[in-house]
């Protein structure tokens, strides 16, 4: 029983440690913060300047088209690292494999500029 409890002792050091330091940084805040915050502090602040309308109102469909792109690129180079460390070992169904991706993805783009989702008249 000894020879178990000794083995998970360093986890139980760790967990420990892990909890004290946790608790410090979330109790720290409220003791060495100051106490007495002005109006300007306290008032509304949106990206410089008041809130002037409500916030549940449209947004133009093109922030979500950018989004959109982001997220497709974004999944590009998610899946372009590893195959380019593995492209040794693929061989070329791997190869064609990701030149497919790519090419959809291109369609996507093409799709999406054409439509002027990257024009911000």
């Amino acid at each position: 029983m000894n020879g178990i409890l000794g083995d998970y002792l360093p986890i139980v050091i760790f967990v420990g440690i892990a909890s004290v330091i946790g608790l410090a940084l979330l109790i720290a805040p409220f003791v060495v913060a100051y106490q007495q915050p002005d109006p300007e502090k306290l008032s509304a602040y949106e990206c410089g300047f008041n809130a002037f309308d409500d916030a549940r109102m449209k947004f133009d469909v093109r922030f979500y088209l950018v989004a959109i792109l982001f997220i497709i690129f974004d999944l590009e180079v998610a899946f372009l690292f590893p195959w380019a460390i593995t492209f040794g070992s693929l061989g070329g169904a791997g190869f064609w494999s990701m030149m497919a991706f790519l090419g959809v993805l291109t369609v996507g783009f093409a799709y999406e500029w054409k439509k002027g989702a990257l024009e911000w008249d």
